[in-house]
Order: C-alpha cells, then structure tokens, then sequence
C-alpha cells in the first residue's frame, strides 16, 4: 500500500509513536480524568493484522503531529464481529488540527484494513471528544452495540463503518 510523503506506517512502539500516544493519554485524562485502559501492544498493530500511522507534514517541519492505527479483532467475549478492524489511538496535536490530517488518516486506515481483508471498522470514543464525534459521523460512521472495555459507559459511544 502506498502512503503519502507525509503519513508514513511506524511500529506502535517507534519513539515519534510513543510520544504522540502520551500527548493522547494526557488528553483523555484532561477531558475524563483518566487515562484509556485498553491494553495495547505493539503487535497488535504489525501488518498484515493491523497498521499505525504518523502524518509528519513538511510544513510543520516535518515533525510527528498525527496518528492513528488499526488492529484485527474476531468475535469474543468483548463484543467484536469476525472480521473487524478497531481503530485505536486517532490524535493530532492542537497546532495541527483543521488541516485535514484525522480524516486523511482515517481514510488510510480504512483502506490498508479492507486490503487486509477486514469487513468493519469500528471504533470507541467518548461524548467529551466532540471533535472525534464530528470527524467519524461526517466520515460514515454509525452507533452499533457495544463492545470492548467501554461497554456501559454512559459517555462512551461505540461506531462502525462496513468496508465493503
């Protein structure tokens, strides 16, 4: 799959993606007062069962300002579908926002995880992250049932979007 100059595919634990996902977690403690507890590691987002991304825009000096990753998920006890690709740790710095980088990473996480043969996106995000709710609702997302560590959460809304 072909990326952009500027959104390039990293491990999950490369230093540029470390360091965003600390800005993320600093931010959902700021808006919930607490930090995402789902566990994550660094597999679960290597090809061909998963992707992370980081936009390095050259006129912002190409430095890490977005990010954003899939991984597979299979029917269990937390909700999923066969066939489901989550999206996981979807972020840009506030002095990059409004420039389109969420929603050109959203569109390459979409993509790498139809060609893997993924059949929904879906994804958690809270009621507090207005912006989050705006970009997925106007990118074709849609309220499903429940699933993963957020399941009865009053501010937690779980969407999906079919990739075929």
């Amino acid at each position: 799959m072909e990326y952009s100059e500027d959104i390039r595919p990293v491990r999950f634990d490369h230093p540029d993606a470390v360091k965003l996902s600390d800005l993320v977690q600093a931010e959902y403690v700021r808006r919930y007062g607490y930090d995402d507890m789902t566990p994550l590691h660094p597999t679960h987002f290597d090809p061909p069962d998963g992707l992370f991304l980081i936009a390095y825009p050259g006129d912002l000096g190409h430095r890490p300002v977005a990010c954003g990753g899939w991984r597979a998920q299979e029917a269990g006890d937390e909700g999923y579908a066969d066939g489901d690709a989550e999206i996981k740790r979807m972020f840009v710095v506030p002095e990059a926002r409004g420039r389109g980088l969420a929603r050109r990473i959203l569109r390459a996480l979409e993509d790498s995880a139809r060609a893997a043969g993924r059949v929904r996106m879906v994804l958690e995000t809270g009621t507090p992250l207005h912006e989050a709710m705006a970009l997925y609702a106007a990118n074709g997302y849609r309220p499903t049932a429940d699933f993963g560590p957020y399941r009865g959460y009053s501010d937690s809304r779980c969407l999906a979007k079919p990739l075929r």
